[in-house]
Formats: C-alpha cells, sequence, structure tokens
C-alpha cells in the first residue's frame, strides 16, 4: 500500500545527480514551484509520451514560472541518453535506490503483464515556493500530463 505525500505536507528534502552527473537539489529552487514528476523508465513508450509532452509544454510551464523536474531509478548516462533521443528541454534525475520515490510515496507493488513488482507509480507533486506540496497529481494519461498541470495552475 502506498502512502503518498498528500497536498499540503512539506516536500522532502532531496539532492540528486541530474542527466550530466552534477548534484541538483530541491533547495536549488527555493522561491519557485517544481514540478516533480516520477516515471518508471525512461525511453519507454509511457516514459517518453509523457516526456516529450511535458518538454512540448515547457514554455507555458515557464512562463507560470514553474520548473520541471524528473525522477526515475535510470542512471545519469542512460538519462542523458533519454534527455538527448527525445531533445528534453528539463532536467532529469537519477534515483537508482529510489530513496527519494519512497520519501514521497511513489514506490510500492505493481502489476504488469501478470507479474507483480516494485517500481515507480506515475504521480506528479507540484511544491509551492516555501516548498509545500500545493497538488499531486495521480490521474492522468501520459500524453495529457501538462494539460492537466496547466488547467490546475490556470485554474
Amino acid at each position: 500500500m502506498l502512502s503518498i505525500l498528500k497536498k499540503g505536507a512539506s516536500a522532502p528534502t532531496f539532492s540528486l545527480l541530474d542527466q550530466d552527473e552534477n548534484r541538483i537539489a530541491l533547495s536549488d529552487f527555493k522561491g519557485k514551484k517544481v514540478l516533480v514528476y516520477f516515471y518508471p523508465k525512461a525511453l519507454t513508450p509511457g516514459c517518453t509520451t509523457q516526456a516529450c509532452d511535458l518538454r512540448d509544454a515547457k514554455t507555458e510551464l515557464d512562463a507560470l514560472g514553474v520548473v520541471i523536474l524528473g525522477i526515475s531509478p535510470d542512471l545519469p548516462a542512460k538519462l542523458r541518453s533519454f534527455e538527448q533521443k527525445k531533445a528534453l528541454n528539463f532536467t532529469l534525475l537519477s534515483d537508482p535506490d529510489h530513496q527519494v520515490a519512497e520519501q514521497f510515496g511513489v514506490w510500492g507493488e505493481k502489476k504488469f503483464m501478470g507479474r507483480t513488482f516494485d517500481g515507480i507509480h506515475r504521480i506528479s507533486f507540484l511544491i509551492d515556493e516555501n516548498g509545500v506540496i500545493e497538488q499531486v497529481f495521480d490521474k492522468f494519461k501520459t500524453k495529457d500530463h501538462a494539460q492537466v498541470v496547466l488547467d490546475y495552475l490556470n485554474g
């Protein structure tokens, strides 16, 4: 059973390596809204659809003052490949031991094609300028993720 962080909770502080092996911390973005989106695996169909959707909406999200951080268990080299192959224009973070995913409550049992395994659940968190979770997005299609976020922000 997942215990996903809720709206109003303080976002866990974290520091992870990005696709270029730079250490990036949530605190680097204090004073800005941050969309932290968790996805299972770089370069897979659903994750690619979701990342490209966010890539294409980045100008609109920038205009609303939102920084995008994508987090998966992939290592930096795989994230770099994902960024380059799909021309991604935002930061991807490597959480290989799924410590940050566990802190946000998005790591847990999944079922896919008759198999049961532990993995990342596709959930996003909008963190406000003070590090508080403003909104949790857990019901969206990968191709509509950016629109769901934009609709909330423009609401």
